[in-house]
């Protein structure tokens, strides 16, 4: 598959694009079936709603151990990570060879595989999720230069009642300082300047098997789940082959895998 002119020069406006219906709902079921049952189970490593909002930057960008370490009885999983080694599924898909020149395209560059970030399963549980922040994930991502993009797929329907993706077009392109983001590097909300471009923001309504590309610097939020159903979703990111991660960080220190481009 390929891109047309028109979409890769959207992506490049907006700093997002939606491929509707990319990967088939047997494929999607397949995943999202292990998906749920590594979330019953609790497989580590993972994310939970517990502390999640009062983690620190320096904490978001060193820390390597990505399990949990959590003791209570009740606790509810914010993401599976590290999902590239977990079940050959997971794997399949983030090294799916129809998306690839897709990828190849936006970032103009050979591909790889990100592990050190997302690599993950995303959830949005009813009753105990909690809203995402506006924010850029390159924040606490360290490399090169800013040449990252995530993929993100449905595994259901997802709508802003259950947390679907908004984003703020353009803002992957914009130059803010540092007085428009708070101490844990969120875009704040009650910066005067900040309220005109959130006022910008869109977002669409995604069903099983759609796919959105976004730039890691494209800022992005999404709602907490209104609903009485767990929305889950997968999300990888790859990066150019030149961009190269900053040694000494948690970028450097899990595998890249580089995804050749079949002719």
């Amino acid at each position: 598959m390929q891109l047309s002119a028109a979409q890769l020069a959207q992506f490049d406006k907006n700093g997002y694009l939606v491929l509707r219906g990319f990967l088939d709902e047997e494929r999607c079921d397949d995943i999202l079936r292990v998906a749920k049952a590594h979330l019953d189970a609790k497989i580590e490593p993972i994310e939970t709603e517990i502390g999640y909002d009062s983690r620190d930057k320096e904490y978001r960008t060193a820390v390597t151990d990505y399990s949990s370490h959590a003791k209570e009885a009740h606790i509810t999983v914010r993401r599976l990570r590290q999902v590239y080694t977990r079940d050959i599924r997971f794997k399949t898909w983030m090294e799916d060879e129809k998306i690839r020149p897709v990828l190849q395209q936006v970032l103009n560059d050979e591909v790889v595989l990100v592990t050190a970030h997302h690599n993950s399963i995303m959830t949005k549980m009813p009753y105990y999720s909690s809203e995402t922040k506006w924010h850029q994930d390159r924040r606490y991502w360290r490399y090169s230069d800013d040449n990252l993009v995530s993929v993100w797929l449905a595994l259901d329907s997802e709508t802003s009642e259950n947390g679907v993706l908004e984003f703020i077009p353009g803002s992957h392109k914009m130059t803010f300082d540092a007085a428009q983001f708070d101490e844990k590097e969120y875009f704040s909300q009650e910066h005067a300047e900040n309220k005109k471009i959130i006022a910008t923001k869109v977002s669409t309504d995604l069903q099983k098997g759609d796919v959105v590309l976004f730039h890691s610097l494209l800022l992005h939020r999404a709602n907490k789940n209104s609903t009485d159903k767990p929305k889950i979703s997968f999300v990888y990111t790859v990066k150019g082959r030149e961009t190269k991660a900053i040694e000494g960080t948690r970028s450097a220190q899990f595998p890249e895998i580089v995804l050749d481009i079949l002719k």
